[in-house]
């Protein structure tokens, strides 16, 4: 019998999250006569959980959804974290590494709203909802007129404010919706070509101990080498750009046989800026093609297009 101890946050998607880890870890290794799992699930609160009145740009970014987690999984409490890759920081700390990433789901963003079924549908000056700078950016980028407002909170947090007229509308992550069984509330998607999704949308990632061999040795079977390429070539993106919560940026690659294709922008903080790239390179030079990519945006425009990023 081998005991494993996931940490995972305590909303209803990362508990399905959690599940999801947990019910391919026993069905990979289910005809394993030597190897018995017990597999337990260890909610932990965290300051980005706890602290909702607040965009996460004044309060520290992505790091407040991960700390709690990786201190118990640094020392040994928990043996595994699993977490929406788009939350996770591009520096990890000290002996920690994503070590698995479970099949893509949907990357797009999913347009909710009772009372239209898109972007374009919204009358003039409609509240939006969202907590995400860069679905703010894109918003506005082709509907200057909206005013967006904060809309923190999990998944049903946003629904509910939804249904209590908060907002006329708001944007979530497809794949978050689908994995919780709600995917009927979705009135349209955003095309990634026109609406990138943030790096890591749509993937569940699992966070370990470096050099632990029997977790790895567990992990192996699950992981999905497509998802690995295409998250390691996105994030190599966000890195080089110090992408945070502060930061409206976007990132989508894509394996196409042994190439990998690569689409990423940078915005304004009021979508009235932007500038996009795509890129094309073998595996083995994604991540080096996506660093090239964000230089690129990043000597167009200029560093004046960046003052809003550092104060935001």
């Amino acid at each position: 019998m081998q005991s494993i101890i996931i940490g995972t946050r305590g909303s209803d998607l990362a508990l399905a999250q959690a599940n999801e880890v947990r019910d391919r870890l026993i069905a990979a290794h289910s005809n394993n006569p030597n190897l018995s799992l017990d597999i337990k699930i260890e909610v932990i609160s965290t300051m980005g959980d706890r602290v909702t009145d607040r965009p996460l740009s004044e309060i520290g970014g992505k790091g407040l959804f991960t700390q709690e987690i990786e201190k118990r999984l640094s020392d040994g409490r928990i043996d595994i974290a699993v977490h929406s890759s788009k939350d996770m920081p591009t520096v990890l700390p000290d002996g920690l590494e994503l070590s698995c990433f479970l099949p893509r789901e949907a990357p797009e963003d999913a347009f909710v709203s009772h009372h239209a079924t898109s972007i374009d549908d919204l009358p003039q000056g409609a509240v939006v909802g969202s907590s995400s700078l860069r679905r703010k950016a894109l918003l506005l980028r082709v509907r200057p007129d909206l005013n967006v407002v904060e809309f923190r909170g999990n998944v049903q947090t946003r629904l509910r404010k939804l249904d209590e007229g908060v907002a006329e509308a708001t944007l979530l992550a497809a794949a978050g919706l689908n994995r919780l069984g709600l995917s009927h509330v979705i009135a349209s998607k955003f095309s990634v070509a026109d609406f990138p999704p943030a790096p890591g949308q749509g993937a569940i990632c699992i966070e370990s101990r470096i050099g632990d061999k029997k977790i790895a040795a567990l992990l192996a079977p699950i992981n999905d080498a497509i998802t690995m390429i295409v998250l390691k070539t996105e994030r190599a993106f966000l890195r080089q750009l110090d992408g945070s919560c502060r930061t409206p940026l976007a990132g989508h690659a894509v394996l196409n046989g042994d190439q990998v294709a690569f689409h990423g922008m940078i915005l304004s903080l009021d979508g009235q800026k932007w500038f996009e790239d795509h890129a094309i390179s073998s595996i083995a030079d994604s991540e080096q093609m996506a660093i090239s990519v964000a230089d690129k945006l990043r000597a167009r425009a200029g560093p004046e297009f960046f003052e809003d990023w550092i104060t935001a």
